[in-house]
């Protein structure tokens, strides 16, 4: 799987850039999506006009974790994993037997968009399996990506030559396109074009950057981590503003 979404959509944090990558070792965000789809058997590209585009491929698969793709009503959605309460969360939010896993998050998240309470935290921390997915909202130009908090499906991120934002469950197609500035993705975590990058496992916590070097002694692009040790009082206050009277969508 891959998605990359341009600069002007969303910005990842620049601790994700690493100093050492020269010039010549990143390419930018459409290279990186054609790169990937012609060298991938099976694969799927889909273009999102004026913010990136997503790609997939059924090849090589984990059973257990199989990858799936939908688009609805300008949402678009990748998802990788498996959810182990999807029959209560199909119930809880009022949707049919059919509806599959990726599905499911288009729908959460297009209702909790319109109609929704929640804090974002809330919406993914209800989410029980091994899983990792990568949303686009055309209406509100918002990336929204998470990853489960077991660690047990790959995921990373880095950044491209033209500052386009890459996501993808290998490793070798983001350091042949990002170079060094590519970075495993924080467990239990989401980024989102509006709030960059949160817990939400511990939603009152801040994330600190943790230097990576290479055996070469090189920096490459820095992982994050739940900083236990500090609390950041005026993130919690506006954590617990966003509650039953806001919408999660103008938050993240």
């Amino acid at each position: 799987m891959l998605a990359v979404f341009q600069g002007s959509i969303t910005n990842a944090p620049q601790e994700l850039c690493s100093p050492s990558s020269r010039p010549d070792e990143r390419k930018p965000g459409p290279q990186i999506l054609e790169t990937f789809t012609q060298q991938t058997p099976g694969a799927v590209r889909v273009l999102i006009q004026d913010a990136g585009g997503m790609a997939y491929t059924h090849h090589k698969q984990a059973l257990l974790r199989p990858r799936s793709f939908a688009s609805v009503d300008g949402i678009f959605c990748m998802f990788q994993g498996a959810l182990e309460n999807l029959p209560s969360l199909r119930q809880e939010y009022g949707l049919g037997k059919s509806i599959t896993e990726v599905m499911l998050i288009i729908e959460v998240y297009r209702t909790l968009r319109d109609r929704g309470p929640f804090p974002p935290n809330k919406v993914v921390a209800d989410l029980d399996g091994r899983f990792v997915f990568m949303l686009y909202d055309s209406t509100n130009k918002n990336v929204f990506v998470a990853l489960d908090g077991e660690g047990k499906i790959p995921f990373y991120w880095g950044t491209a030559a033209d500052g386009c934002v890459a996501f993808s469950d290998t490793p070798e197609v983001l350091e042949s396109g990002c170079g060094k500035s590519f970075a495993p993705f924080p467990l239990g975590c989401y980024f989102s074009s509006h709030m960059g990058l949160q817990s939400y496992q511990h939603p009152l916590q801040p994330l600190r950057p943790v230097p990576r070097v290479d055996s070469k002694g090189q920096a490459l692009g820095a992982e994050f981590e739940v900083d236990m040790a500090k609390k950041d009082l005026k993130k919690q206050e506006s954590m617990h503003r966003v509650g039953s009277e806001a919408n999660w969508a103008k938050s993240i």
